[in-house]
């Protein structure tokens, strides 16, 4: 057991969460601010206190911008630092700021600040990464590469189809991460410790200074609600398994054994005993980082699962797993737009990786079901007529046409037509392979990261 004196630094460091929680300072000074207008507005404090209050909250937020504020962990959170310095700036004036507000609804305002701002944050790295894609796609549009299911080669594809299949889950997230901004842009100030305030304030006000589109119907809620922290960790867990399962591409792409990218030296290492290799660790960290993220999403719902209305002060646990959340997502979306933007693609390694294999088998069924065998029997025609092929150790192009009629009298001439080109080109449907649907695609991808930073800029 430690000694008294031991065990009270451990007790008195247990509650402290200003080593975490300053990151909300601006959000933090921001509310205030508008809380102290609001104040004088509804003539529940005088206006020169308002103004010493304002002055003084301005002159803190340079002081931590420059460096110069003086954090004290005694005083735990970020609000009692901010306080206390303005009391010391400003003398009695600074204890009527906190007329009308509770630490409850004065923290929920802070963290969903913070959390609009981390979102657009997010949305904007979100952008990046898919003009990466776009740009990457219609650099290598006419760029062959085997399909896969189970890691098996499948049918052939276009590169650009396949990484515009990334650029369609991206947009999912994006759509994900707005409606989580949508649920974060109420305003709990004036909620007070969970009952609401005996004062004539003015929530409407506090919320255009600040910039939120609504205010929280219910004071209990309002102080209780993590939420809308549960809409971030969890579009940010399911965009995180979109990079992982992006990364985990990357990983075989660049190895030997594929060869279909080359990436920068930037985001690879080598190894401290084998000079020739190139691991691609950044790919794989982010893999790895996933499962911090997914720990966040999990770590939140647990805490949250079993807190009686209102306020509980397990709720302060809500912040790290956020913020670490927030910093490894931007992270990895912002190295993961460059690292795709550098990325080198090697189309002829791909084609022939598409050549080499069995990946026509559907078409060569396709064929026979075009003049008129039912698919079940095409189906297992090419079934013998692979395995065919497999045990002489050739491809399809390989055999001859006698070979194929003694499958089935319905092979002509046109099945030795039958290339990775045709497949591709034949999948002329929306949302398939062909060219030209892949190059429209490329076209609304573009028209698509347009409108939408089009609009962000105007919200």
């Amino acid at each position: 057991m430690p000694r008294l004196g031991g065990m009270r630094e451990v007790t008195s460091a247990y509650t402290v969460s200003i080593h975490y929680d300053r990151r909300l300072y601006r959000q933090d000074i921001a509310g205030s601010i508008a809380h102290a207008r609001m104040l004088a507005k509804q003539g529940i404090i005088d206006d020169d206190d308002a103004t010493a209050i304002t002055n003084g909250l301005q002159e803190i937020l340079q002081e931590i911008e420059d460096g110069s504020f003086e954090w004290r962990p005694e005083l735990e959170d970020i609000h009692m630092n901010v306080e206390n310095r303005l009391h010391e700036k400003i003398g009695e004036a600074a204890g009527r700021l906190h007329t009308a507000r509770s630490r409850n609804d004065q923290i929920a305002l802070d963290i969903r600040m913070f959390a609009k701002d981390a979102i657009n944050e997010v949305l904007d790295a979100v952008h990046d990464l898919r003009s990466s894609i776009v740009l990457q796609s219609e650099a290598n549009i006419t760029a062959v590469m085997p399909g896969y299911t189970h890691v098996q080669r499948a049918q052939p594809v276009l590169f650009a189809h396949h990484m515009l299949a990334y650029f369609e889950m991206l947009g999912r997230d994006a759509d994900r991460f707005r409606q989580a901004y949508d649920r974060a842009d109420v305003l709990p100030l004036g909620s007070g410790a969970l009952a609401g305030l005996p004062y004539p304030i003015d929530r409407e006000f506090v919320a255009r200074e600040l910039g939120f589109s609504r205010i929280s119907r219910n004071s209990m809620d309002a102080v209780a609600d993590r939420d809308f922290l549960l809409d971030f960790q969890s579009a940010a867990a399911i965009c995180m398994m979109h990079l992982s399962r992006m990364a985990e591409e990357l990983v075989l792409w660049s190895s030997d054994e594929f060869a279909f990218t080359r990436l920068s030296d930037e985001y690879t290492t080598g190894s401290s005993i084998m000079p020739q290799k190139r691991n691609p660790d950044f790919a794989e960290l982010a893999r790895g980082k996933t499962g911090r993220v997914f720990g966040g999403l999990m770590a939140l719902l647990t805490l949250m699962k079993g807190l009686p209305l209102t306020y509980n002060r397990d709720m302060q646990e809500d912040k790290e797993g956020f913020f670490d959340t927030f910093d490894t997502l931007l992270a990895t979306l912002t190295i993961f737009a460059d690292m795709i933007d550098k990325m080198h693609i090697v189309p002829e390694r791909m084609r022939e990786a598409a050549q080499g294999s069995y990946v026509l088998a559907t078409d060569i069924a396709d064929y026979l079901v075009d003049r008129g065998m039912p698919f079940r029997e095409a189906h297992g025609v090419v079934a013998r007529l692979s395995e065919y092929a497999v045990g002489r150790g050739v491809q399809f192009e390989e055999l001859s046409l006698d070979e194929y009629r003694s499958f089935s009298d319905l092979f002509d001439e046109e099945v030795l037509a039958i290339s990775v080109e045709s497949s591709v080109g034949a999948r002329d449907v929306p949302g398939g392979t062909a060219f030209s649907r892949v190059k429209q695609a490329v076209v609304e991808a573009k028209t698509q990261l347009l409108s939408e930073q089009g609009a962000e800029s105007d919200s």
